[in-house]
């Protein structure tokens, strides 16, 4: 039987691929549960990146309603059970990583698959992707963390007009829009991600760590709280030896050798 989702270490940086390609990468419960382990192991192995794309013509398609059929004994699902058992711990995982987590969306992200993508730090995209909120389509509304993320990052016209119509977002849309950061030809996409990942293992991962979690405190705190805020941690991040390590390289001017400490 297939593994549905695939672990491959890289050095100091993980790769996690989603591997239901039948299926376009649709979770079921196997696969949600494949994801946290992968994760995890992420999270207690102290990956310095994490990238995760998709197996096939898709990154995911969200859920699969295959195993959900209305008028069986089993009807109607708890989706708010499905959501907190499954799909949340997973986002939850991703943006506690303290790891620049990568997303190269191979091909469509659709309903709670887009969620996992925009979950991540940075985006990539093929030029055939495309970003569907599709949960109208069937009567639901965005989940998984789509409806706190879009209108922070595109605004509320924009992410309304998303939610309401279930519009496919093209790549070169989602780029121009700041959904994503970059859109590449499709078969450029995974090198690009990879070598983006070797790049970020490479560096100052405790600084990396720490900017992350101030552009997260961005979305709660005041303005004046957050200066002080970004000044106890660039006290922190001065008494690095990596910050050391970086000056140093400035001044002999040679490549810094970064160890995240």
């Amino acid at each position: 039987m297939r593994d549905s989702v695939l672990v491959e270490w890289h050095g100091a940086w993980l790769e996690i691929t989603l591997n239901r390609p039948d299926k376009l990468n649709c979770l079921n419960k196997a696969m949600h549960l494949a994801l946290r382990d992968a994760l995890q192991q992420a999270h207690d192995q102290a990956a310095r990146a994490v990238l995760i794309t998709g197996a096939g013509r898709g990154f995911c398609a969200g859920q699969d309603l295959g195993d959900r059929r209305p008028g069986t004994a089993d009807w109607p699902p708890d989706l708010q059970q499905t959501l907190t058992d499954y799909f949340n711990p997973n986002i939850k995982l991703i943006t506690s990583l303290p790891a620049p987590v990568i997303c190269a969306v191979n091909g469509v992200a659709a309903g709670a698959g887009a969620s996992i993508a925009l979950a991540c730090d940075i985006v990539l995209a093929a030029e055939s992707a495309r970003f569907i909120q599709s949960f109208s389509k069937i009567g639901l509304v965005p989940d998984a963390g789509s409806s706190w993320i879009l209108p922070r990052r595109i605004g509320m016209a924009r992410a309304m007009g998303l939610a309401l119509t279930a519009t496919p977002l093209s790549a070169a849309d989602a780029m121009a829009w700041g959904l994503i950061w970059k859109c590449y030809e499709d078969a450029a996409l995974l090198p690009a991600a990879q070598a983006l990942a070797d790049q970020l293992a490479s560096g100052p991962t405790a600084a990396l760590a720490a900017t992350k979690m101030l552009m997260q405190s961005a979305a709660t705190t005041e303005f004046a709280t957050h200066l002080e805020l970004e000044a106890r941690t660039q006290k922190s991040c001065g008494a690095s030896s990596d910050y050391a390590e970086g000056v140093q390289a400035f001044l002999d001017k040679r490549a810094p050798r970064f160890t995240g400490e």
